[in-house]
Order: C-alpha cells, then structure tokens, then sequence
C-alpha cells in the first residue's frame, strides 16, 4: 500500500500527487507539514529525520525527496511514457527534474514566498526583482527548448514536465509583469487540459 506524507499544497507534493493521479495508483494521502503539524513529531521522524515533505511509504519502505520519489514511482510503474526503455529518452527528460531544483526553487522562494505569504508592509521588492530577473533568465532556456519539442519531455508529455509545471502554474497566476515566452506559455496551455494537473497543481495560491 502506498502512503504519501504532505501538505497537498506544497509544490514538491503537489509533483508527486500529480504522478500518482497521472499513474492511475491507489495511495493513501496523510496531509502533514504547515498548518497539518506531523512533521516534527516522532513518527514522521520515523520516516523522515529531515521532517520535510513529502515522504513516500510503499509498504516497508520508506523514500523521501520528492524527485527521488518521482523516479521511484515512474519505473515502478513500468510506464514508457514516464520512464522510457532508451536511456538517452530517459535521461534527456530526467535532467529537467535537476535542472528544476538546481536553478528555480531559489527564484520560486524569492518571489512566490514574498509575494503571496509576506505581509505587505514586510515585503523587500528587490528580493522579488532578483527572482524575477533569474526566472526570466532560465525561462528563456525553456522557451528555446520548447520551440523544439511539444514537451520537457519530448513529444509526449513525462516525468521532465512535472516539476517544472509546479513552479510555473504560480508563475502565470501571480499578479506580476512577465515577459511574453510564447512556447512556455503553449505548454501551460496545453497543461490545463490534464485533468490530474488541475486538480493536483492549480489550487489556490496560498
């Protein structure tokens, strides 16, 4: 039996939600962390010495971080759209999880956490130019990629998408000025039709 740990409106367990709804997987779902509390108690720490979400039971075993979590779904499922048999189709849609990681969570914080979770009168507007500056920076790489290919994945959507999808959902719903990436903003449309990711990725931003 499998058994998610998290706060569904987390972006790294957003991701993995995402995937287990995108796999037709029947998961149990605990909501911890944030205003759900759990995550600094004993049993969670059980699980998870971090007490960050989202953490993965299956059975007797236990993974946490939430890309580790993705890979571990995507080849247990066996399925090619998410975990293709050709190496080099797996690995050129796998990199965009790092690359997700490594070069948007620092922006995402600067502006998503000052923007929707800092009071107005606590807010440092050049925190939020400094994200939106590299956002811009690294959407470009994006837009140049997906004027190439249908998806992060190649031309079928996958794993390479999905944690890039939750940072840009709130990308495209804040209140901000962005610069026009006319292929991204393509692939967000073509994200809407996704049932999974509506419900998973576009709940209120809070």
């Amino acid at each position: 039996m499998l058994t998610l740990w998290g706060r569904e409106n987390s972006s790294n367990v957003k991701k993995v939600l995402w995937l287990l709804d995108e796999l037709n997987l029947t998961f149990q779902h605990v909501n911890a962390g944030g205003v759900y509390g759990k995550n600094n108690e004993p049993l969670y720490l059980s699980l998870n010495p971090n007490g960050l979400v989202p953490c993965l039971q299956d059975d007797d075993f236990v993974l946490w971080e939430s890309n580790a979590i993705l890979r571990y779904l995507a080849e247990r499922s066996g399925e090619e759209a998410f975990w293709p048999d050709n190496l080099q189709q797996r690995a050129a849609a796998d990199k965009w999880l790092d690359w997700c990681s490594n070069s948007l969570t620092v922006p995402f914080r600067q502006v998503f956490l000052t923007l929707v979770r800092t009071p107005v009168a606590e807010r440092d507007m050049s925190v939020v130019a400094a994200g939106m500056a590299a956002f811009e920076k690294y959407w470009a790489i994006a837009d140049a990629l997906l004027a190439k290919q249908k998806w992060f994945s190649s031309e079928q959507f996958g794993i390479g998408d999905i944690p890039v999808a939750c940072y840009a959902d709130a990308w495209f719903r804040l209140d901000i000025e962005r610069q026009s990436h006319p292929n991204l903003e393509r692939w967000y449309q073509q994200l809407k039709a996704r049932p999974a990711f509506c419900k998973r990725v576009m709940l209120p931003l809070s």
